[in-house]
């Protein structure tokens, strides 16, 4: 498995990061170890978490999944062996979450040290933060529509907490989430002017279907060693083409789950059987194919995959091994070029 330095600092982690979201909800806790099992001996050495964690998020399940990963550290001894990655959420509608989730200093704090007893160690290697208090173009909008946010907790007063985090050797490295170009450069901005913690990485979505990070955010990546962490690679499994010709496959998750209908309209349909036709020209697996695309750009650190079932965690975790030729890279490009971004 490649090692890839994670932004500025001295951490190597692989390019292949373990997602976690679905253990609670779709996978039991003996799943979630055997996954964790099963990627450690491929070489992963990075678990990605978050606090309202697993999807979709509700109070009987609220931190299940870092509980999971405590009780797998709890059993193998294996924290050192891994880095460690979790989110703090931002304002939505979630009143169980500390008594409604903000990004105001109390309740980072707090969010923090409630996360470290549920993962069961007393340090976290990335800290990253969700989303963003303020009204901005974040899960699936492309388009900044300005709105009144005076209310939201500054991003000063956030990373002011995380830097306290930092100082108290809770955390040791900070990163953003669903981030825009001026979110990135506000916090570089505070970090460099007030000697605050500076962000290492941007958990951002990226696939096949959304390209939108090259656009403003490819450029922040490598110009200030801003490593993307890239999320929905398969684009909530749609780029595993199990959902074509409107198939809805038993306990997967757009069949459970109505409310993710943000990579499944008709362009990204269109789109999706436009690269399962190259896929397939090239004797190529879509899945395999789609996460290669996403591991190989210069700006992607480490490509967040998940899986529900054994079968699919081999299968994506094998495509680190999979090398695109300059003929599969070129019919991306043309594909992308009809459908750029048929989801945002």
């Amino acid at each position: 498995m490649e090692m890839r330095k994670l932004g500025r600092t001295d951490l190597k982690v692989s390019a292949i990061c373990l997602g976690t979201m679905t253990w609670g909800e779709q996978n039991s806790e003996a799943e979630g170890h055997e996954q964790m099992d099963y990627s450690l001996s491929q070489g992963i050495n990075f678990f990605d978490v978050a606090e309202m964690y697993p999807v979709p998020p509700k109070a009987e399940t609220y931190g299940r999944t870092e509980e999971i990963i405590g009780t797998w550290f709890a059993r193998t001894g294996r924290r050192k062996d891994i880095i460690l990655a979790t989110k703090v959420a931002g304002p939505g509608q979630m009143d169980y979450m500390r008594g409604g989730a903000k990004l105001d200093r109390k309740s980072v704090l707090a969010a923090c040290d409630t996360s470290l007893k549920r993962l069961q160690t007393d340090y976290i290697d990335l800290y990253q933060i969700h989303w963003p208090s303020r009204a901005t173009n974040y899960f699936g909008q492309l388009g900044f529509k300005p709105s009144d946010d005076s209310r939201a907790p500054p991003i000063e007063e956030t990373l002011g907490a995380l830097g306290e985090l930092v100082k108290a050797g809770k955390v040791r490295h900070i990163g953003v989430s669903n981030e825009t170009p001026w979110g990135v450069s506000e916090y570089l901005r505070l970090s460099r002017e007030q000697g605050l913690p500076r962000p290492v990485s941007i958990q951002n979505p990226y696939s096949l279907l959304n390209r939108s990070f090259e656009v403003g955010l490819a450029e922040f990546s490598h110009r200030e060693r801003l490593s993307l962490l890239a999320y929905s690679p398969l684009a909530f499994g749609i780029l595993s083409g199990k959902y074509l010709n409107g198939q809805r496959p038993a306990n997967a998750r757009l069949t459970l789950f109505a409310r993710f209908s943000r990579y499944n309209g008709e362009h990204a349909m269109a789109a999706t059987q436009a690269y399962a036709d190259l896929a397939k020209e090239h004797g190529l697996a879509l899945n395999q194919m789609a996460l290669a695309f996403v591991t190989s750009r210069h700006f992607t650190t480490a490509n967040i995959i998940g899986a529900t079932s054994m079968e699919q965690l081999k299968s994506n975790i094998a495509s680190h091994d999979l090398k695109l030729s300059k003929a599969v890279i070129n019919g991306i490009e043309g594909i992308h070029k009809h459908y750029t971004i048929p989801c945002p």
